[in-house]
C-alpha cells in the first residue's frame, strides 16, 4: 500500500486557507491536507521556513514547492485536472506558474481572505 501524498499549507494565511478549501470542494485533494504549524516537518523532509513560504507537496519522499505542488495536486486529482498538471510541469509554462505562484505569495495578504499575518517577511519572499 502506497502512503498518501500530504499537502502542507500555511493555515494562519487566510487566503492560504481559502485556497486549500476551494481545492478540496471544487478540484478534489487526494491527499492528506494539513496546516504546517501541525504537520512534523522533519518528518516530511522539511523546514518551517520552506512551509512558511510556499505550498508543499510531499510524495514518495520528494518535497515539491509552489506552482509545482499546485501541478501535482492537479494531477493527482485526475481528469480533466491532470492534463493541466502536466501541463504546469512543462516549459514555458513551468516557467510562468513559477513567476505568478511568486507573485501571488507576495502578495497574499492583499488578496481576499488575506491578513496582515499572512504577509512574507521580505527576506523570505
Amino acid at each position: 500500500m502506497t502512503e498518501r501524498p500530504v499537502l502542507v499549507y500555511d493555515g494562519d494565511c487566510g487566503f492560504c486557507t481559502a485556497s486549500v478549501h476551494f481545492a478540496e470542494r471544487w478540484i478534489g485533494v487526494r491527499a492528506r491536507v494539513t496546516p504546517w504549524q501541525s504537520a512534523d516537518l522533519a518528518a516530511l523532509g522539511t523546514t518551517p521556513q520552506r512551509a512558511d513560504r510556499e505550498v508543499l507537496w510531499v510524495e514518495h519522499g520528494r518535497v515539491y514547492g509552489g506552482a509545482q505542488a499546485a501541478a501535482r495536486l492537479l494531477i493527482a486529482a485526475g481528469a480533466p485536472w491532470s492534463a493541466l498538471g502536466f501541463a504546469l510541469r512543462l516549459p514555458p509554462l513551468r516557467w510562468a506558474a513559477h513567476g505568478l505562484y511568486r507573485l501571488v505569495a507576495a502578495n497574499r495578504h492583499r488578496l481576499p481572505g488575506g491578513t496582515p499575518a499572512c504577509a512574507l517577511p521580505a527576506a523570505r519572499r
